[in-house]
């Protein structure tokens, strides 16, 4: 047999090989911007390593690919020498979606490239007293309004992300048990690819807390500019944030966990159930069927009994979350004694486990998400006791309590944001076709 020119030994490996190459650089070029600002095409090539003719290239395509722009001259911004042409994050072309399931609520959110929120949406809703198929159908809905959002812009869908508040099987895209939803082995990414009618962009899932931990990450490396006064008066004294423990959740409670800039899944991907760890052995029954969990002490249901009459409208789960949690610090703040007692009980189990989880993980930061964060200036000077009287390293082995500013939004944002690093890893992902 004759081989002809193009079937020629070695000739497709060839070619593969710098179509991954380029695409490597493309995601260096790409992450590099994102990671340090706007940057001329000369200062991309002396960072990286990359001669001066492949990152002209490499930018040009990435600009017709719409993730990157064109930006002001060097000599607009003060630079002295040749001037050249600064390029810069473009965020408005693409966008990743989050989208939660939890307890008494479903949300979504879009976010573009740079971080820009397109659309946010919180519905209450009492999931946990409705079948996975109403609950699906419903979120679905969502999803689409978001993207139909991100489609008016112009945009393209990077991916759906969905965060869940149970144990996930991220690489099946099943949900294995959530508790606290009475939900078993249900194949939310199967059925929400059905319900959305089989998308070009793909749909994951993931843990709730997992995400929101990936959302508190990047906010303490955001820049204090993005922050509020409050969230500036609790960084860190030299800004560098590359372990931390995010607590989060409402009835239920969840873990997330973040070191070297990297989430810790575990060996099977079921870590950061820190809600059932027995820290109350003869305490009430949780909704894994097990006693004692320290979510039966620490989780919004713990609060309310403590706090309220069972007819009192802030365990109305139809009414939004943050409403119900601002009419308990309202209370607070004009020194309701009962709800003020129900707010240091729960603070006392905070600090409790959270003391047993920084012995064991020795975090910089340990972050206040969801309800916790929204009740912080009751719990938080609770956990910092807790923290330097239980933890056995010097000055509580240097953690310090966080509120997070993004509230119950953080595990969408997270989820939005794991669809948007796809592109950072792989931007031929979005844009022109090859």
């Amino acid at each position: 047999m004759t081989l002809t020119e193009g079937s020629r030994p070695g000739r497709g490996v060839v070619a593969a090989d710098h179509v991954s190459l380029r695409r490597n650089n493309l995601s260096v070029v790409l992450r590099h911007v994102r990671e340090m600002g706007s940057r001329s095409r000369a200062r991309i090539a002396a960072d990286t390593g990359l001669n001066k003719a492949t990152v002209s290239s490499l930018v040009a395509e990435l600009v017709e690919r719409g993730l990157l722009r064109e930006g002001l001259a060097e000599s607009e911004r003060g630079a002295l020498g040749r001037p050249g042409q600064l390029v810069e994050l473009d965020g408005s072309g693409v966008c990743g979606v989050g989208a939660e399931i939890n307890v008494d609520y479903l949300a979504v959110t879009a976010l573009d490239l740079s971080g820009v929120t397109v659309i946010e949406r919180r519905v209450p809703l009492d999931v946990a007293h409705l079948d996975p198929e109403t609950t699906l159908d419903q979120l679905a809905e969502l999803i689409r309004h978001a993207v139909a959002a991100v489609d008016m812009r112009g945009g393209q869908t990077a991916g759906v992300t969905l965060a869940v508040p149970g144990l996930v099987q991220a690489a099946t895209g099943a949900l294995k048990l959530a508790p606290n939803l009475g939900w078993t082995e249900v194949p939310v990414v199967a059925a929400m690819v059905e319900r959305l009618g089989h998308p070009a962009y793909p749909v994951r899932v993931d843990n709730e807390a997992n995400l929101a931990a990936l959302a508190a990450y990047a906010e303490m490396q955001a820049g204090p500019e993005s922050r509020s006064q409050a969230g500036r008066n609790q960084l860190l004294p030299d800004g560098k944030v590359e372990d931390l423990v995010l607590l989060t959740g409402a009835v239920g409670v969840g873990g997330g966990m973040v070191s070297g800039g990297h989430l810790l899944r575990g060996g099977h991907g079921f870590s950061g159930e820190v809600g059932h760890m027995p820290v109350a052995p003869a305490g009430g029954t949780c909704g894994c069927g097990r006693t004692g969990c320290w979510e039966t002490v620490v989780g919004l249901t713990a609060l309310l009994n403590k706090a309220t009459d069972p007819d009192d409208p802030v365990r109305d789960p139809s009414l939004d979350v943050e409403q119900r949690l601002a009419e308990i610090t309202r209370r607070a703040d004009e020194g309701d004694q009962r709800t003020l007692q129900a707010l240091a009980d729960v603070g006392n189990w905070l600090g409790i486990g959270g003391a047993i989880l920084v012995n064991i993980l020795n975090p910089d930061v340990l972050v206040l998400g969801g309800y916790f964060a929204m009740l912080g200036p009751w719990l938080k000077e609770s956990l910092e006791t807790a923290i330097r009287d239980r933890v056995i390293a010097p000055d509580g082995g240097g953690c310090r309590v966080i509120q997070s500013e993004l509230g119950f939004t953080a595990a969408v944002r997270g989820g939005a944001q794991i669809s948007l690093d796809q592109v950072f890893l792989d931007p031929t992902l979005v844009g022109r076709s090859e």
